[in-house]
């Protein structure tokens, strides 16, 4: 199994601490640049002509008022593109889904409403945009098909699992049967709307045609590594002649897992034209990929007259594109969260007219722990228990699923700690007891739980003799603070002030990471990190010790303590020497060292490693016209080590607010007539806004984990989790009426 690796005295140790982001100045002053924003001399605007229907085929293209327009360069449709890779395989990212990825200008076939039908390339990003406006289709349109519970009947297993991604595992004892027999049995369907990413930042492509006829790439992506994998897949292009980049990110949530359509444009027409060429996607087409699709859920507990349960049935169907098999762990989490000997658990697809549904932050265990802890919360009321008492009385050690147990879980510890510090014995369990002036009171819980993952990954470390380090490699910083963890890391493994440490991230000319999501890139990343620092560390002991006289002769590396720009002797600090005078005495110019890190796989075939949650909700629901008010939230958190306490507790909190989003007001609604999102902007599609948000709490208790040397488990996902379920939970108890089709909004508190 892992083995935890520290250097450093304590009080000088970066890790654990609330260091500020170490890219702040740059994003609060303007120097951070994203991808829409890069400039190469020479540079072309591409704008993108959106297609008006959902499904059928395209009857002709009229592009003679957009190219006779000055400035326009040339509108590329399916019947004048470049040639590009054919085959369907080419297409496919590191993280696509089974089928045949969409391919943009392919061919006159519609799939999707918004689909790109030509770009037009144009000097200034003005010219081309009102140049598209002339640009005439005409199409064959047939009858889209985007309602899942029409389509219902059409639903399947997909022939093929996605990568990383489980199936619902074979049933365990006889769930029909023994809900049948069950004193106390609970039922429904739960579901969220379809809900889309929003990022600030807009997909944008910047491809700069380098003198020499190679491409540099700025993407918004999160991870460069995909982009260069796809560019040079489709575009017949060898690694070397494709430099990726994106430094920043701003905001991802998974919509830039994948490479999207204004890539393969950006490049498309760059090739084309042999000239630099951008990009952007509005706001509007914005709707016209990846998103979160609604999972239909239908759940049944049974339980004995104590609350023990007897029996779990959980079955999800979720929309997919025609064109690929997008699948998601939705119903896998009432199989690992409670103990049962009798599971069963399905999960189907149905296909739609619309885009290929995507990776959205905790994707699956959104939908899935929703409808599970909205259940639970039932179950209570049917037992008269309390949800804690009820939780705590199906608890588990071990994951029944896999047979193993958790590696680590504090998920008791999350509940008594959260629950105190909400108050939560105050609470008077009774629907509609508790009042504020003209507002219904109502506390709602629910636990929340996400896989704890690492991912192979590189990174590099240069050390020079001035005494300071550069690090770095391809994974993004999608917000979450990764530039800042990682500095820490190598601050505390080389014993360096942190201002002397440069990160560098978002390159694919440094050491190859995995795309930045799933809440593994900490584990990840900084392990590799930490690997190369020490791999440094090692090589300036080795000089240290062969100094004249040195004070670190005959020491062993592991009694050697890196601290504060110098080597110690552990237990003796009289005994030491400078890290810069040991380079500077050898002539040491610098020192490099590139390390992968792996998951362990003992570890992982002996116990299961998981962040667990317990989400507390305050809301106060005006009586009279429905408006409910998340006036507080106390989130307690399990996943191991805390890197950074400042950046860890806004991953949380920007992980509730999108909780509160999903709860009460995100919704993406189609109208299945013309199979188009509807509110496909940021006036009508309602995300939380600042008076939406009251006190948020959070809370990390103490958890030690061995799945990996950090002993990290991530962030990124936890927050959201569970969060939704809490709230709804809340409503309940100060209405008394269940809701389980997420968002709350009045016309259901009052219909």
């Amino acid at each position: 199994m892992a083995t935890q690796f520290s250097t450093g005295a304590g009080e000088d140790r970066f890790v654990g601490r609330a260091v500020s982001r170490v890219d702040g100045p740059a994003k609060v002053t303007g120097l951070a640049k994203y991808a829409g924003e890069f400039s190469a001399e020479n540079l072309a605007h591409g704008y993108v002509v959106s297609s008006s229907i959902a499904r059928g085929r395209i009857t002709s293209i009229d592009t003679a008022a957009a190219e006779a327009v000055p400035g326009v360069l040339k509108v590329i449709t399916h019947k004048n593109r470049p040639s590009v890779a054919g085959q369907s395989k080419a297409y496919q990212d590191m993280v696509a889904p089974p089928g045949s990825p969409f391919r943009a200008l392919y061919d006159e076939t519609i799939v999707f409403s918004g689909q790109p039908v030509a770009l037009v390339v144009a000097e200034d990003f003005d010219t081309a945009r009102h140049a598209a406006s002339l640009v005439t289709v005409a199409y064959e349109a047939e009858p889209p098909r985007t309602d899942i519970d029409a389509l219902s009947g059409d639903a399947y297993k997909p022939p093929m699992e996605r990568e990383g991604i489980k199936p619902p595992p074979e049933p365990r004892g006889d769930a029909e049967a023994a809900f049948g027999k069950a004193p106390i049995r609970v039922e429904g369907q739960y579901r969220l709307a379809d809900e889309h990413h929003n990022p600030m930042e807009p997909h944008a492509s910047t491809v700069v045609v380098e003198d020499d006829g190679t491409y540099t790439v700025y993407d918004k992506i999160q991870g460069v590594a995909n982009t260069q994998l796809y560019l040079t897949n489709v575009f017949g292009l060898k690694p070397e002649q494709v430099r990726c980049l994106n430094p920043y990110l701003g905001g991802g949530f998974g919509s830039g897992l994948r490479p999207q359509y204004q890539l393969f444009l950006a490049m498309l027409a760059a090739q084309d034209l042999k000239r630099s060429v951008r990009v952007t996607l509005t706001r509007d087409q914005m709707w016209s990929f990846t998103f979160r699709s609604q999972a239909v859920q239908t759940i049944s507990l049974g339980a004995d007259e104590n609350g023990g349960l007897q029996a779990i049935r959980h079955d999800a169907v979720q929309g997919t594109s025609t064109y690929e098999d997008y699948q998601e762990v939705v119903v896998n989490w009432s199989g690992v969260l409670y103990k049962c000997d009798n599971v069963k658990l399905s999960y189907k697809l149905v296909k739609l007219d619309t885009p290929t549904p995507g990776d959205m932050r905790a994707p699956g265990a959104v939908s899935g722990v929703f409808a599970i802890e909205t259940a639970m919360d039932e179950m209570a009321c049917a037992t008269g228990l309390d949800p804690i008492e009820l939780r705590l009385k199906n608890y588990t050690e071990a994951d029944q699923t896999e047979g193993k147990p958790f590696g680590s879980k504090a998920l008791k510890s999350c509940f008594s700690e959260g629950a105190e510090r909400f108050g939560w014995s105050k609470r008077s369990p009774e629907p509609r007891s508790m009042r504020d002036g003209k507002e219904l009171v109502g506390w709602g819980m629910a636990s929340g739980i996400w896989e704890s993952m690492m991912m192979k990954s590189s990174a590099q470390a240069t050390l020079t003799a001035d005494g300071r380090l550069e690090i770095g490699n391809s994974t993004g910083d999608i917000g979450t603070g990764t530039y800042t963890i990682l500095t820490q890391i190598a601050a505390d493994t080389l014993g360096l002030p942190i201002e002397h440490i440069t990160t560098k991230l978002g390159d694919t000319e440094l050491a190859q990471a995995p795309v930045a999501g799933g809440s593994w890139t900490a584990a990840s990343s900084g392990t590799a990190v930490m690997k190369a620092c020490r791999t440094i560390a090692e090589q300036v002991f080795k000089l240290a010790r062969g100094l004249p006289d040195s004070p670190l002769a005959n020491v062993d590396f592991e009694r050697a303590v890196f601290t504060n720009g110098r080597i110690e002797v552990a237990g003796d600090p009289s005994r030491s020497v400078g890290i810069v005078d040991v380079l500077k005495t050898t002539g040491t110019d610098k020192l490099e060292a590139t390390e992968t890190a792996s998951p362990d796989k003992d570890f992982k075939k002996q116990f299961e490693a998981y962040t667990h949650s317990a989400i507390f909700a305050e809301v106060k629901v005006d009586e009279e016209l429905g408006r409910i008010r998340v006036t507080r939230i106390v989130s307690a958190i399990a996943a191991g080590k805390i890197l950074n306490t400042k950046t860890a507790r806004s991953q949380i909190l920007g992980g509730v607010v999108m909780g509160i989003g999903s709860a009460l007001h995100e919704e993406s609604m189609l109208d299945h007539r013309l199979g188009r999102f509807m509110n496909h902007n940021l006036g009508e599609y309602h995300v939380p806004a600042h008076a939406d948000i009251y006190d948020i709490d959070v809370i990390f208790v103490d958890e030690e984990d061995m799945a990996n040397p950090l002993g990290v488990k991530g962030l990124g996902e936890i927050g959201i989790v569970g969060t939704a379920a809490a709230i709804g939970n809340a409503v309940y108890h100060a209405t008394g009426k269940r809701i389980r089709n997420l968002p709350i909004t009045v016309d259901k508190i009052l219909g």
